[in-house]
């Protein structure tokens, strides 16, 4: 990754490169580049081209990561004359938490981004953004609408899948639980009926209950002997910033499970154009068995009372999400 690798100034002159020469020198002479650092002409561009299918696709919620790591914004637009036809918004990332060495352009927002999409007005000018893009360049957890749009064009490799279940079939967990084969079935009951045994109470959008939520998510990791991304500080604000960015374009929801007055289990939860986004938890397993899957259970139910379609469980398997939800297919392109 070479250590002492700098980003480029904004004003250098980039280098037209092989592809883009092959475009034809009335491409050339028509179309400029512009690179943008500027974090209020970065959220003008964003709004531009943004489809807001997706909770990444959010301005607030990127801006969340922004505003805890402060990595240099580095948007790649194509123009013609004034008008922008395409972008490929990056950030320059030099101070990773765990590895130091690491110095490369990721997605603006970091890479914890999902479905993540190419901006442009035409199919044709994204091959023409990535042979512009610096390098090193890491763009991971890409959709698959737009691998599909460019077989042939680029060369893509497979990322990590994220898990989505659908809802609009389902009145209840238990129209869910059909879905399942019978001994799977019967352990996921089995685990809710041992955690309403114990009477919880649950207790809705105290955001306090975040710091609730660190401190679980690290003990679980801790017992597992694994770094957990909660000991940057940099992404506890970050998810400070989540919620307090709510309500602009997706909401948050946070719910946490009382068991005998212990802390069992908290999620945070945002809602974004009809889904419902698993987007951080932390659990007690050690004394509350079962606990993940009534948290599951819990939230399909409450999903389904909001008028919601589906549920994220976003990306990475952590060994049990393929037990139970549909994978749906990411891809990487690397230079």
């Amino acid at each position: 990754m070479g250590q002492d690798f700098e980003p480029p100034d904004k004003n250098r002159k980039l280098k037209v490169e092989e592809p883009l020469k092959n475009l034809g020198s009335l491409f050339i002479l028509k179309h400029r580049i512009k690179i943008v650092s500027d974090i209020k002409e970065c959220e003008k561009l964003w709004r531009e081209f943004s489809p807001n299918l997706t909770l990444f696709d959010a301005w607030e919620f990127r801006l969340a990561f922004y505003e805890a790591y402060k990595y240099k914004p580095y948007f790649l637009v194509l123009k013609k004359e004034e008008e922008n036809l395409a972008l490929l918004p990056l950030w320059y990332e030099d101070n990773n938490f765990y590895d130091k060495s690491i110095k490369r352009y990721t997605w603006f927002g970091s890479d914890w981004q999902e479905e993540n999409k190419f901006f442009a007005k035409s199919i044709d000018l994204i091959p023409v953004l990535l042979s512009l893009a610096p390098a090193p360049l890491y763009l991971n957890a890409i959709s698959k609408d737009e691998i599909e749009k460019l077989k042939g064009k680029i060369e893509f490799k497979e990322d990590e899948p994220k898990y989505i279940l659908n809802l609009k079939e389902f009145k209840n967990h238990e129209d869910y639980l059909m879905t399942l084969k019978k001994n799977t079935r019967r352990n996921l009951r089995k685990d809710r009926n041992r955690i309403l045994k114990q009477k919880p109470e649950i207790v809705i959008d105290n955001f306090s209950d975040l710091e609730v939520l660190i401190k679980l998510a690290k003990k679980r990791f801790g017992e597992k002997g694994e770094d957990v991304d909660w000991d940057d500080p940099r992404r506890v604000e970050t998810f400070k910033n989540v919620i307090k960015f709510s309500g602009k374009s997706y909401k948050v929801r946070m719910i946490k499970v009382m068991v005998g007055g212990k802390e069992a289990g908290v999620d945070l939860i945002c809602i974004f154009n009809k889904t419902y986004f698993a987007v951080k938890c932390g659990y007690n397993i050690s004394e509350f068995s079962g606990i993940g899957n009534f948290f599951n259970l819990y939230e399909i139910d409450d999903a389904i009372k909001l008028g919601l379609e589906k549920i994220d469980f976003l990306q990475n398997n952590y060994q049990w999400k393929n037990k139970y939800f549909p994978p749906v297919p990411l891809y990487q392109y690397q230079k």
